[in-house]
């Protein structure tokens, strides 16, 4: 019986965000094809065998297929669902059908169509977020410990998960951010911590330890850290927000969730931060559905908007086989007013679609590994 409730717990809500968050991913290269003229000749949900389709009065075959672990969008003329290849009967079609084809439309209709993808995510997080400040309140991270930091001063210290910092040297924390700007304002290296564990005030005075940093310009600098990190729960302020002040907070969030992520990918690239933190689909599963069991919808709704933002963002890295490699293809054609050689650009392909693929391995592998750890240590 146990596996039943693990499995609505987990699998249930993990199937129902990544079908949303597809949908509105795909549904932007759809409508933008659309308004271009390009033919879209399939949208799907999921790959594999095809459980559920239906065509539509513009030839668009609309389905829902058996493995729900992302869906495409295709067009006419494409000889996959990536538009990384042209079919090899492309040649075959008539002039009428070429011009609503996708590989004879001009790069910038083409740069238009790819960008909608990753433009509909962020979209859809600005939205949602919109209509939750306005609606519900002003969402912060509490000033919980999530995780402590091995080898880090809080874990010498003796902080421990879900302790809640009440102030650092006397000035009082209220969200969870406030602990790196109270930390910087330290001068001497020393923090005298007040937190609530089980229902009990505690203080605690330790000197603080330096952790290398990348800072905005690109310089790396050593900087007295308490190395912990936040729960995913979140709580809620009222703010009695005026629609245009809600959807500004939204824009606002956006970009630090979007800066926040640059700078974690920064770290991992250069050697800062560690690559274990690289999660991938069995991460999403297992945070989604620790958020079912553990919060409410509207912690599962920020969720949703957090990893729309990452999607988003990640498919505008330029990798071949991403959006973001179209992207770069459409521009240099744009800019020196000629077609990439298709030999060029499957090559491009190729290398790309086996870096994702080392990538989704390797967050997987991180994936067991952390799951491992939890289930047994």
């Amino acid at each position: 019986m146990e596996w039943l409730v693990n499995t609505l717990y987990y699998v249930v809500p993990f199937v129902v965000l990544l079908g949303v968050l597809v949908f509105v991913h795909e549904f932007g290269h759809f409508i933008v094809a659309r308004l271009c003229g390009v033919q879209v000749e399939a949208f799907s949900i999921g790959f594999g065998k095809t459980l559920w389709s239906k065509k539509d009065k513009k030839g668009t075959e609309w389905k829902v297929s058996a493995v729900p672990l992302g869906g495409y969008c295709q067009f006419l003329g494409d000889a996959d669902a990536s538009s990384s290849t042209t079919d090899e009967k492309a040649e075959e079609l008539t002039d009428e059908q070429k011009k609503v084809a996708f590989p004879y439309q001009n790069p910038f209709k083409k740069l238009a169509i790819v960008l909608a993808g990753p433009g509909a995510n962020y979209l859809f997080a600005i939205l949602v977020f919109t209509a939750v400040f306005y609606f519900v309140g002003k969402i912060a991270f509490p000033p919980i410990v999530g995780e402590v930091f091995k080898d880090g001063a809080a874990e010498a210290a003796g902080i421990i998960p879900n302790d809640r910092i009440l102030s650092i040297n006397g000035h009082k924390i209220t969200y969870f951010d406030d602990i790196r700007k109270e930390v910087e304002l330290i001068t001497d290296g020393k923090a005298v911590v007040e937190l609530l564990r089980n229902g009990e005030k505690m203080t605690l005075s330790f000197p603080l330890k330096e952790i290398e940093v990348q800072e905005y310009n690109g310089q790396k600098s050593k900087r007295p850290m308490l190395g912990v990190k936040s729960v995913s729960t979140i709580e809620v302020e009222q703010l009695n927000l005026s629609l245009s002040g809600a959807f500004y907070e939204a824009l606002k969030e956006t970009w630090d969730v979007t800066e926040a992520t640059l700078r974690g990918v920064g770290q991992m690239i250069t050697g800062q931060r560690g690559s274990e933190d690289l999660g991938g689909i069995v991460r999403i599963a297992e945070m989604s559905g620790d958020i079912t069991k553990q919060s409410g919808f509207l912690d599962f709704l920020v969720f949703m908007c957090l990893l729309s933002i990452n999607l988003g963002l990640i498919n505008l890295f330029p990798i071949p086989v991403l959006d973001g490699g179209h992207v770069v293809i459409y521009l240099v054609e744009i800019f020196t007013h000629k077609e990439i050689n298709t030999k060029v650009k499957d090559t491009l392909f190729k290398l790309g679609f086996s870096l994702i693929i080392a990538l989704m391995v390797f967050a997987t592998w991180n994936d067991m590994v952390r799951l491992f750890h939890r289930w047994f240590a």
